[in-house]
């Protein structure tokens, strides 16, 4: 009988909860043919003594077939009991007909409504089907009286697939998991609460209007509870579901996650199922979705350093130990990504007023291992403060960091990867930062103040006046110079403190240094870098640098240093100071300080004045030339031009989209601006540098990038005058103070191979050393080196000496001599290729004379 027949849904619910799940006897009569290999047989079932007919009779809930033999005892019973429930009008024999009610059997049209209505609300309900042991069909029995029949997958679990076809394989544990389900589920009343849709949220920094309309879904994710607790809790602790990460969202409110843990780790140790062959070490998960990797380590550092949005560096409280930590299965936004520069600053910032310099308790989740270009890095979730929060977790919930998508079965991951998961729900589903979908402009690069002196003197009477201005010590040149960051003003300049002569130190491998000068560097690295400070100027010096005070919490930082013995009185520039007594007063003197060595390095410092001010820039290599000779072209990023550019050439490619002809008798000439066709089919802004009217070709300089190609007349045009206004991108580059080997050795095409490994197409971060004309002397330096955090001096251009295969180019870098300890650097790097034999001192030293 279908169940959309009157009474039939009454009639079912009267065996249904007189028979599911209890103990039966049935006796068979008749065989019938079976149907899809189900065996159907005809008889008598009792239920603990009880005659299943017979009580469908008495209550109604069934009628006697007509037979065409003579009744027997039995028969006549029954017709009595058949009568006494149609005159009492019991079941189907109600004279008021069946209740009315409707039955949607198919999933609801307006899925996102739907849920917005019940999400979280428990609903009556009956299992109807069981498709494996996480997905099942449902009947809910709505407050209303109707009926709604929905799809349900598990919250938090999903276990193996059951074949649903014949002949279709079933994947192992697949038919135990859903058998383990029919049993105590199906047909049984539940609970369901509905928690979610499995449509997939938008990526960060995906904008709203790119993300499709949501279609009817086709089933709903929640939680369903039997009276003895949630099956899914239940399945994993069997070993016959496994634990969906993505859903701790979901789960996080009520601890339904911790619990689903703390079940996947009883089976695990129990090597359940599907666990049977989990390796040993994989057994001892941790309860709450991280495993240990033999580098679990809890320690109490402060925080000295952040490098970004997800990387920062402390110091181990108990050996002193300097750790750079990645937070572990966070994803920071990217400074050289336009788009998401607004927020990797702001997630930086949020990380330096949170840590910077306090106290936090570590603990190593894992150690990912060098790979490529990458660094080994230990990996951890930091906790501060009185609540031992946990930082990532704060930054993922404000929607400043993304969470590591990591694969089911990589358990290097963070200790509370659970709740980093809901943090990300929770900023998803509020549109916070990186899940906004805005497109946020990327700041603009601070200006150098202290680039020139000229530019410096410009604002010595303005910050005279000011006081104390509030700052940011951006970076810890030394004891007593620091780099300052303005952000009201969107400015940075060099800060020396006055009045006090704090001790050199060692700035390479051979450099000496003075007593002291690591420790003066390592106590203003420690106690200024990117703290909140306040700073005063007195004056200028000739090179751009204001040369003032520096409090720390009120505090005037050179007091310090000379009270700890880290720096002297310079009498002669502290005379005129207001803070000059104190300074005398704490001054400690060094029992083996000489004075002449205080001499030499000022003679030093004024044999380096020709050199340019220190100026660190984000380049990217974007052409490499090895004729008429080797050269290479950068583009300076996080500039207002490169996001010009951005713009330009989306208008510029719109613009080619529709024919463009040449106008009629037109000839490129040298030094014109054209639009030229590159040899992959695009149009991008080039110059001519000469033209042959007989083969009907130019060759061409492409001005945004660099490169240079022979193009003929026909993919030529004059540039449009709306894409002349911005000046060319690309810059011509030189390496300062090396060349490499030149074409006459076997090693030059190894150089060349070389420095594209290591340059071309990577973004980098150069100083400029020399300007001639138009084209940059430049000192390349990874980022990704981990020895230029202590070598101020390791850069690209060293490397290729030490490899062998560049020589210090003495002719042509007249600027030499003011460079001398970088000089002396490079000198190490060529006397280091001489030593291991490396590339042309393979078989001597054949280095040019001087």
């Amino acid at each position: 009988m279908s169940l959309k027949a009157p009474w039939a849904f009454e009639s079912r619910e009267f065996l249904r909860t007189h028979t599911v799940g209890k103990e039966i006897t049935f006796t068979s009569l008749h065989s019938l043919p079976s149907n899809d290999d189900v065996p159907r047989d005809l008889g008598n079932a009792e239920v603990g003594g009880v005659d299943l007919t017979s009580e469908l009779l008495k209550h109604g809930w069934a009628k006697l077939k007509e037979i065409k033999r003579e009744p027997t005892e039995e028969d006549l019973k029954k017709r009595e009991l058949e009568n006494e429930a149609r005159t009492a009008g019991r079941g189907l024999w109600n004279p008021h007909g069946p209740q009315a009610r409707a039955v949607h059997h198919t999933m609801p049209e307006d899925s996102q409504a739907f849920i917005a209505e019940w999400k979280g609300k428990p609903l009556d309900a009956i299992v109807e089907y069981v498709r494996d042991g996480t997905t099942l069909r449902v009947r809910l029995l709505m407050p209303d009286g109707e009926h709604q029949i929905v799809n349900i997958a598990l919250a938090g679990v999903r276990s193996p697939r059951a074949s649903t076809k014949q002949g279709e394989p079933s994947e192992p544990w697949g038919e135990e998991a859903k058998f383990f389900t029919e049993s105590r589920l199906l047909q049984r009343p539940v609970r369901v609460i509905i928690l979610s849709l499995p449509t997939s949220t938008a990526t960060p920094f995906q904008s709203g209007s790119n993300i499709a309309a949501p279609q009817p879904a086709s089933i709903f994710i929640g939680s369903v509870l039997h009276p003895a607790g949630n099956v899914a809790e239940f399945l994993v602790a069997a070993g016959l579901a496994r634990v969906v990460d993505w859903h701790a969202g979901m789960l996080a409110s009520n601890g339904g996650m911790e619990r689903l843990r703390a079940a996947e780790k009883s089976a695990k140790e129990r090597r359940a199922c599907l666990y049977a062959n989990l390796p040993a070490a994989s057994a001892a998960s941790k309860a709450n979705g991280a495993v240990s990797s033999g580098h679990s380590k809890t320690f109490d550092a402060t925080v000295v350093r952040v490098w970004s949005g997800d990387q920062l560096s402390v110091i181990e409280k108990d050996s002193g130990k300097e750790h750079r930590l990645q937070l572990s299965s966070t994803r920071g936004p990217k400074l050289s990504d336009p788009k998401q520069a607004y927020y990797a600053q702001e997630a930086r910032e949020f990380l330096r007023k949170k840590l910077i310099g306090k106290h936090v308790k570590v603990t190593i989740d894992f150690v990912r291992p060098r790979e490529g270009d990458f660094e080994e890095r230990e990996c951890a979730t930091v906790h501060y403060g009185g609540q031992n929060a946990n930082i990532a977790e704060q930054l993922i919930e404000k929607g400043l960091a993304s969470i590591v998508r990591h694969k089911r079965d990589d358990e290097d991951r963070s200790s509370e990867y659970d709740k980093l998961i809901a943090a990300e729900q929770a900023a998803v589903t509020e549109t916070r930062g990186i899940h906004s979908g805005k497109e946020i402009p990327a700041p603009k690069q601070p200006l150098n103040i202290s680039e020139t002196a000229a530019r410096a003197t410009q604002f010595l009477n303005g910050f005279k006046r000011s006081g104390k201005i509030p700052a940011v010590v951006d970076y810890v040149a030394a004891g007593s110079r620091f780099k300052i960051y303005l952000p009201k003003d969107n400015q940075t300049l060099t800060l020396v403190l006055a009045g006090i002569r704090a001790p050199r130190n060692a700035r390479n491998a051979s450099d000496k240094g003075e007593p002291y000068g690591i420790e003066a560097a390592d106590y203003a690295l420690r106690r200024c870098m990117q703290r909140d400070v306040e700073f005063e100027v007195d004056s200028v010096d000739k090179s751009g640098g204001f040369i003032g005070c520096l409090y720390i919490n009120k505090e005037n930082f050179a007091l310090a240093l000379v009270r700890d013995g880290l720096a002297t009185v310079h009498g002669y520039s502290a005379e005129g100071l207001s803070w000059a007594r104190q300074l005398n007063e704490a001054e400690v003197i060094w029992s083996d300080y000489d004075r002449e060595s205080e001499k030499a390095e000022d003679t030093a410092d004024a044999s380096d004045s020709g050199a340019l001010k220190t100026e660190y820039l984000d380049v990217i290599i974007s052409d490499v030339r090895i004729k008429p000779a080797f050269g290479f072209s950068v583009q300076i990023l996080n500039t207002e031009g490169i996001a010009s550019l951005e713009k330009l050439m989306r208008d510029f490619s719109i613009h080619h989209q529709s024919s463009v002809a040449a106008p009629s008798g037109f000839v490129p000439k040298g030094g014109d601006l054209v639009s030229a066709k590159f040899s992959d089919g695009a149009w991008y802004r080039a110059k001519i540098r000469r033209v042959s009217p007989v083969k009907k070709e130019a060759e061409v300089t492409f001005i945004d990038y660099g490169n240079q190609d022979t193009v003929a007349f026909s993919n030529i045009r004059p540039l449009d005058p709306r894409f002349r206004s911005l000046p060319g991108q690309a810059h011509e580059a030189r390496l300062s103070f090396v060349k490499l080997v030149g074409p006459e050795s076997e090693y030059h095409q190894e150089a060349i191979d070389r420095f594209r490994q290591l340059c071309e197409g990577r973004k980098l971060v150069a100083n400029i050393d020399k300007k001639e004309g138009s084209l940059l002397h430049l000192r390349l330096i990874d980022p990704e080196n981990p020895a230029t955090t202590s070598d101020p001096f390791a850069c690209i251009n060293a490397d290729l000496l030490a490899d062998g295969l560049a020589l210090i180019d003495r002719k042509g870098c007249k600027y030499l001599a003011s460079y001398s300890q970088v000089v002396k650097r490079l000198q190490d790097s060529v006397l280091a290729a001489k030593r291991d034999r490396l590339g042309i001192f393979e078989f001597g030293d054949v280095e040019e004379d001087d």
